[in-house]
């Protein structure tokens, strides 16, 4: 059964939703970018379906300032206590949970690993993980109006460079496609956008203070640690170069990196939708 809860976070009030099942390992599911708690395309209120099916009880919420939540919305840096008062209401409302295992997306998985000595999770599941650091609001892919990879669009002069190891994956992608070559010929690439992107793809940048903050918090996990990568996905290819980086060493020894052949940042197609699933519910049952 599905039920739909509120409760406080520093004086604001907070809604959720639980979808019921009897075992004793849950799964708490943290919204990325501004998303309200059914996730882009509904596709964190099908997840839960499938996992309470499966047996295992799922609590979504929206943080503050988001969706159905009062408050102000300070983004996912600002979500430590959100993330400890939605745990501590699972605990109170599944009271037979021994064992609650986090799920986020792009920086919903960065703030599990941020703020990892607050709730109390017992197992982490990281997708994409979200480590640009950009100046000003830049609508993070797979955000509340449902566009995958907002960040990445070809309009390089509305948005900000993505990182040099993205633009050379997708540079590289291109090279491989023959209608990519037919478009050239013809004169359907814009070559001064062409010649910028090759330009930041052979620039090498030092790690973000955001992926430097990640890689020491996650360095002091001690629960195990799932990171789910769209290979695909300008956001995971981002997460993936700075996650072979010496400042990532010693939470690479920690996690296991498993990897869908996809585009979609959100796992929203069907096969990635499917692949999703059955590595949640690894997780669930490891």
């Amino acid at each position: 059964m599905r039920r739909w809860l509120s409760f406080d976070v520093e004086g604001a009030e907070c809604a959720a939703t639980l979808d019921e099942a009897g075992g004793a390992t849950g799964l708490l599911i943290v919204s990325g970018g501004n998303e309200i708690r059914c996730g882009a395309h509904r596709g964190m209120a099908r997840l839960a379906a499938m996992v309470a099916e499966a047996g295992h009880p799922v609590l979504r919420f929206d943080r503050r300032g988001i969706g159905d939540s009062e408050g102000e919305n300070g983004g996912f840096e600002s979500s430590a206590a959100d993330i400890a008062a939605a745990i501590a209401l699972f605990r109170r409302e599944c009271p037979q949970l021994t064992k609650i295992v986090g799920f986020g997306n792009c920086d919903a998985a960065s703030a599990l690993v941020l703020h990892h000595r607050v709730g109390g999770v017992d197992a982490m599941i990281l997708g994409n993980p979200w480590t640009i650091e950009v100046e000003g609001e830049v609508e993070r892919p797979g955000a509340s109006t449902g566009k995958e990879n907002a960040v990445y669009s070809d309009s390089y002069e509305t948005t900000p460079l993505p990182p040099a190891a993205a633009i050379r994956a997708r540079y590289w992608a291109k090279l491989k496609d023959p209608r990519e070559w037919l478009r050239l010929l013809r004169g359907g690439v814009d070559l001064r956008k062409l010649a910028k992107g090759l330009g930041a793809a052979g620039k090498s940048a030092p790690p973000s203070g955001l992926a430097a903050r990640l890689a020491a918090a996650g360095a002091a996990i001690d629960v195990p640690m799932t990171v789910l990568i769209a290979t695909r996905d300008g956001t995971a290819q981002a997460f993936m170069a700075e996650w072979t980086r010496p400042h990532f060493k010693a939470m690479r020894a920690k996690a296991r990196i498993e990897s869908c052949d996809t585009g979609s940042h959100s796992f929203a197609d069907a096969a990635s939708r499917d692949w999703l699933e059955a590595r949640v519910l690894e997780a669930l049952r490891g």
